[in-house]
């Protein structure tokens, strides 16, 4: 009977991973409905309702606004053309926007309960300010600024320069704001060109809407995000094989003698970084480079002798208010962090996910401009 036991533990491990995966699920679909309320349905009532619009075009109104999300992220997500992808960006648009117009309703109903202002002035003033931010928002996604941070360093004899983009969602976004990207890279003539992940988002991209990498005017080392792991990753890693993108899974490479750059899938695993470079050996003459997806590690990076870790991930947060939920999972979502020699950059992402709209947020793309220090030529 004990020889039995095992074996039995082992067959009922599948079903607590299949419960476990359900709890997750039904977790986030009663998360996802209960934020439809505040999100969608309510703002939607109350304006129509300071519209005085009848019951059934406030219906008309409704239905549309409060499907959009389930439409586009389960009927849509596999459908291809013109009007699938209009109607998942009309959803993606309305999701934006949506906290700026719970937010911006929230202040009229204050004025309204007063009698400061009549109902439906109030309304046409939230549908403008939501307008307004949402356009706002759109180019500050669309428009990438360039952020630039001056490092130094006692390991190299040379100035560096190293560009990191990240989080650029290609297949959410299209090609062409890829080709835009990659002519701002060649414009700050980079010595290599960083992707902390999740530059591919969605199944069955096309190898012509990633050709754009090809033209980077040198290397580009790529490390896995959580993205790429979601849609056809064997698919994913051919194509940019074919662009001459180096993939770094795990492992490492030197650019010339005095860089070396490791890339680490990422996994919501907070070990991940000690382990995976337990398995690299670390040059400790090199100026050492970590991409690793998400802001985690920094820890067992400086422990293992990295100099400067990119990471990106957290979008921070995207859209306003959604940060205070990135700040409660993460500790470090956007700028600039140390631990002891060790330095970590968490990027704010160069593309969006969802809406291609930024409230309280920038896209960027990021320019290391590392100098020998003083005695570095002496090593």
């Amino acid at each position: 009977m004990s020889e039995l036991q095992p074996a039995a533990h082992a067959s009922r491990r599948p079903l607590q991973r299949m419960v476990a995966q359900a709890r997750g699920w039904s977790r986030f679909l009663v998360m996802s409905l209960l934020l439809h309320v505040p999100l969608f349905i309510y703002p939607v009532l109350r304006l129509c309702d300071w519209l005085e619009l009848t019951w059934w075009l406030t219906l008309i109104i409704l239905i549309p606004i409060a499907s959009s999300q389930v439409v586009s992220r389960v009927y849509l997500r596999t459908r291809h053309g013109v009007i699938p992808k209009l109607l998942r960006q009309a959803a993606d648009i309305f999701l934006g926007a949506s906290p700026v117009f719970l937010v911006t309703l929230l202040a009229f109903e204050i004025l309204v309960g007063l009698a400061l202002i009549a109902p439906a002035n109030a309304a046409v003033g939230v549908i403008m300010v939501g307008i307004c931010a949402g356009i706002c928002g759109m180019g500050a996604a669309m428009f990438p600024m360039v952020r630039t941070i001056a490092l130094t360093s006692s390991k190299l004899t040379a100035p560096l320069r190293i560009v990191q983009i990240s989080d650029v969602h290609i297949g959410l976004r299209n090609r062409q704001f890829l080709e835009r990207i990659v002519t701002q890279v060649n414009n700050l003539s980079p010595d290599f060109l960083c992707i902390t992940g999740d530059l591919v988002d969605g199944r069955g991209v096309p190898e012509r809407d990633l050709r754009s990498l090809k033209s980077v005017a040198g290397p580009v080392y790529l490390s896995l995000g959580n993205h790429e792991k979601y849609e056809d990753l064997d698919s994913i890693l051919d194509r940019l094989a074919n662009l001459d993108v180096t993939v770094l899974r795990n492992s490492d490479m030197h650019f010339g003698t005095e860089v070396q750059v490791i890339g680490i899938d990422d996994m919501d695993d907070a070990g991940q970084v000690e382990r995976q470079l337990s398995n690299i050996v670390v040059d400790d003459d090199a100026f050492v480079v970590l991409l690793y997806h998400r802001p985690r590690g920094l820890a067992s990076a400086a422990a293992a002798g990295v100099d400067l870790m990119l990471s990106g991930h957290t979008h921070n947060g995207q859209i306003v208010p959604f940060n205070l939920a990135v700040r409660r999972a993460f500790d470090m979502v956007q700028g600039l962090f140390e631990h002891g020699e060790t330095k970590l950059y968490v990027s704010q992402g160069t593309g969006t996910w969802g809406p291609v709209m930024r409230i309280g947020t920038r896209s960027e793309i990021t320019l290391f401009e590392i100098a020998p220090a003083p005695g570095g030529a002496d090593r």
